[in-house]
């Protein structure tokens, strides 16, 4: 059985995410509680919610059973946005029933322990219960259910959480487009509450997404661009489905790099930390820029496989007596000092008090922003492993006198750009990431190099 990608299960709702399912994951996640609780403390709980998807009611009901069955108790928390779930999960478990960015046709089931989410460890022992199709307790044994409201909770402590940092939002007019999403129970109030003028576009809940795809992507985000160019606002905001990612946008409408934000934050969070050895932990295929503002800031970056940050963080602190300030990869940001969960409210409400101090045009000043492309290239998962090998030496006689990093695919590094080739996770492709002054012919260089690795 292999249930978990990289966030959780996630998938169609006629297919994988099924009510069986559901119910089999609840039955699991109750039963590997129950074991790995102290006897001497209360039942374990798990607070359970959902996105606004018109399958969620039917999944949470499922897994609800499940979870009562095995023997814990559930707390109903309702619609929320996922970090707010995770919030609502420390000192306790949680499970989102959500497909984040996918389409209205899937779901997913995101589980969380103490406000982070279930490492590799722990979700091979839940797909290991599963597969053992573990019967109920006795009828006398079943957990017990309440409803709890977090939401109130969640927005207030994001909300302290930002006024560390920045100035007061007062006279800075945001447009914040929910997506039909969660995002609307929470970003343009938090934002409202630090003293924006908000703008909220399509902030009705509907597991549809009429208004646009639940992925904010420059297709998608056609209608927010255009009314950020006829208006005057000074900053856009778009949110994912269950608002754990963020898209940036200034006052004309144009998207700000999603890395030239992760350097906007980690400089912020490095030069903040009164650590000796502050470190980011990002991805392999984020840009150098974030690097640069890094090191300007006194700190280090670490990378780390994509999906794992939680992965990376753990390494960089059992390595050294390094303390970890900010973790990111494209879209989403963990916060550490506000929670381990990854929080898109929460960075449109630090990066919102940022820009009020110093302005959006400051705050990318220093950063070097290179051209940065993405491409993929067609490859049968079986011959993935393979090629990467073969890659690990072609790619460095490719590009000579580089340095070659084979830790998360093959990374080609240059003072002045770099080059990363990885097998995809979820298709049957592999990744292309460049950033370079000449990032198109660096592209087509290693694409021509990546297709001849897969043909021989």
């Amino acid at each position: 059985m292999d249930l978990f990608g990289t966030a959780g299960i996630r998938g169609s709702i006629a297919s994988r995410v099924t009510p069986e399912l559901a119910l089999a994951v609840g039955r699991a996640a109750g039963t590997d509680a129950l074991d790995d609780a102290d006897p001497q403390r209360t039942t374990p709980e798990f607070v359970l919610a959902r996105d606004g998807r018109e399958t969620g009611p039917g999944l949470v009901a499922a897994l609800e059973t499940g979870l009562e069955s095995a023997g814990v108790d559930v707390r109903r928390a309702g619609m929320l946005p996922t970090p707010a779930l995770a919030f609502a999960s420390r000192n306790r478990r949680g499970v989102m029933v959500t497909a984040s960015h996918n389409p209205p046709t899937d779901n997913g089931l995101k589980l969380f322990v103490d406000g982070q989410e279930y490492d590799d460890d722990a979700e091979a022992r839940i797909e290991s219960l599963v597969e053992e199709e573990i019967d109920p307790v006795s009828w006398d044994e079943w957990g017990a259910v309440e409803s709890i409201d977090p939401l109130a909770d969640y927005r207030a402590a994001v909300v302290a959480y930002a006024r560390e940092y920045g100035a007061a939002l007062d006279g800075l007019s945001i447009t914040v487009d929910c997506g039909n999403g969660m995002a609307s129970r929470a970003t343009p109030q938090v934002l409202g509450t630090l003293g924006a003028d908000v703008t909220a576009l399509n902030a009705n809940v509907d597991g549809a997404f009429p208004a646009r795809g639940s992925k904010p992507t420059p297709e998608t985000l056609g209608d927010l661009q255009e009314f950020l160019a006829d208006d005057d606002a000074d900053l856009g905001i778009a949110h994912d489905g269950d608002a754990d990612r963020i898209v940036v946008l200034d006052g004309q409408g144009d998207i700000v790099h999603e890395d030239t934000i992760v350097a906007m934050l980690a400089e912020h969070y490095v030069r903040e930390s009164d650590a000796e050895d502050p470190v980011v932990v990002t991805t392999p295929n984020a840009s150098s820029r974030i690097d640069e503002r890094v090191a300007a800031a006194g700190g280090r970056v670490e990378r780390v496989r994509l999906g794992a940050l939680h992965e990376g963080i753990a390494a960089a602190r059992a390595a050294s007596e390094a303390r970890v300030v900010f973790a990111a990869e494209p879209w989403k940001h963990i916060h550490l000092g506000f929670g381990p969960w990854i929080d898109g409210v929460a960075s449109a409400a630090v990066l919102a008090r940022l820009i009020a101090d110093s302005g959006l045009d400051a705050l990318r000043e220093p950063i070097t922003e290179l051209p940065y492309r993405k491409a993929s290239v067609e490859c049968p998962d079986e011959r993935k492993a393979a090629v990467m090998d073969r890659l690990a030496t072609t790619l460095p006689e490719t590009f000579p006198e580089s340095d070659v990093s084979t830790a998360h695919g093959v990374r080609i590094e240059r003072s002045d750009e770099w080059v990363l080739v990885r097998k995809s996770g979820t298709e049957p492709k592999v990744r292309i990431y460049a950033e370079s002054e000449r990032v198109d012919e660096l592209i087509e260089r290693t694409r021509e190099t990546v297709e001849t690795a897969i043909a021989e």
